[in-house]
């Protein structure tokens, strides 16, 4: 068979865009984001319950035209390439036929950890520390992978009902770990998970997801900010290099002591007095047994 003929039909496969509808079976009304829509289906293809997640085409293409020249790969495209336990998997991408990217991923059954913290669930008692370090080895594989989460808060966690496994989700701002991705600028993510380097438009690294695991860490311990605030825009990460964390342990007395020397840490507003790396994180935490002294 002639090459050309082969590549004229894989491209047309690749191009090939799917109707939702026909394709799944829609099992629960949407969760809606900032910048997409995600349903609980069923893909009638395997029979299989996929999370399905469905892009809005306008905030997308808005997003990536910040990255323009630069080939940013896609979220379905980054989200495709990480492969860890503490990971939602993504089995699929593409291009529906009303030209919104979509994504097939695998269906978590559990609760947003930013639910289980508003409601101060008592699943959480005893398991915090198996949860943070499970955080840390989840950001450690998109670290690995060669990308930046960008937006590492509560709310992109799923906690089982179990409340002992943790995955991570939503890759709509993580970028690729390279220089032109890391220019000062680029103001995305949740505001009080920000951390000064985002807030203050220098250049970025890694190590912004490490700050954002600290915020996020402290607040599933004492369900407060570190930075009493009742404005959540970027104003009110603009305390974050300007005005001192409340200790973790002023707030929760009994909390073991390697957790919150790590916090803590974490929560340094010079990137290069934190943790440099996830799996510095992940190393520090395997030391702890227990959410208490």
């Amino acid at each position: 068979m002639p090459r050309s003929f082969l590549r004229t039909f894989t491209d047309m496969f690749k191009d090939r865009r799917v109707d939702v509808n026909e394709r799944f079976q829609l099992v629960r009304e949407a969760i809606y984001g900032t910048m997409s829509n995600f349903h609980m289906a069923i893909d009638r293809t395997t029979g299989k319950t996929v999370g399905l997640k469905l892009c809005d085409k306008e905030k997308t293409a808005a997003f990536e035209s910040r990255f323009k020249g630069l080939k940013k790969p896609s979220e379905g495209k980054i989200a495709i390439q990480l492969k860890h336990p503490n990971i939602v998997e993504t089995y699929e991408t593409g291009i529906t036929k009303d030209g919104r990217p979509y994504i097939v991923m695998e269906y978590v059954e559990g609760s947003g950890l930013n639910t289980l913290i508003l409601n101060r669930d008592p699943i959480l008692e005893g398991k915090r520390h198996l949860l943070f370090r499970q955080m840390a080895e989840a950001l450690d594989g998109v670290h690995k992978a060669g990308f930046i989460h960008r937006d590492v808060c509560p709310r992109n966690f799923i906690v089982s009902p179990d409340g002992l496994v943790l995955k991570l989700i939503d890759f709509g701002l993580t970028l690729p770990q390279k220089r032109e991705y890391m220019l000062p600028g680029n103001r995305t993510g949740t505001p009080l998970f920000m951390a000064p380097e985002i807030v203050r438009r220098k250049p970025t690294d890694q190590r912004v997801d490490l700050f954002s695991l600290g915020v996020s860490a402290y607040q599933m311990w004492s369900f407060e900010f570190p930075w009493p605030s009742t404005d959540t825009t970027g104003r009110g990460a603009l305390q974050h290099d300007s005005r001192a964390p409340v200790p973790i342990d002023e707030k929760v007395p009994k909390i073991n002591r390697t957790v919150a020397k790590t916090i803590m840490q974490l929560l340094q507003p010079d990137a290069n007095l934190r943790p440099q790396t996830a799996a510095e994180v992940v190393r520090q935490l395997r030391q702890v047994t227990s959410d208490e002294q």
